[in-house]
């Protein structure tokens, strides 16, 4: 299967456990591969074969910066289900969340979670 990679999405949004999350936010980071058959996007050179990279992009920011949500899980939960719901052609989505400045004493590049689901599930 073929897929479309976004890497990196920078956004700033209120997730955590921690009242100072939910109040003062932080930054966030979203890798993403959605698996779809990009073939005729690439024989035809034609826009509605494929997906935009941009709407998908667009959708990701409206959720993490305009809902909440404690956990992580959470929140790769309903990039992913929000993606496959408004894309038809996407088959399968990984969703990677990273979370740089988490509230946890140490040197690190990032806490995170990564998920995967399909239309099938």
């Amino acid at each position: 299967m073929d897929k479309i990679l976004l890497s990196n999405m920078g956004f700033y949004g209120y997730h955590g456990v921690f009242k100072e999350e939910s109040e003062l936010g932080q930054k966030f980071f979203i890798d993403m591969e959605l698996y779809l058959d990009t073939k005729e996007a690439g024989l035809t050179d034609q826009m509605e074969k494929s997906v935009s990279y941009g709407d998908v992009y667009e959708l990701v920011k409206k959720i993490v910066e305009n809902k909440r949500f404690n956990l992580l899980e959470a929140l790769a939960e309903s990039i992913s289900k929000e993606v496959l719901g408004e894309f038809g052609l996407i088959q399968e989505v990984m969703v990677r969340v990273k979370k740089p400045e988490a509230p946890v004493p140490g040197i690190y590049d990032y806490f995170g979670v990564e998920i995967r689901r399909s239309r099938d599930e």
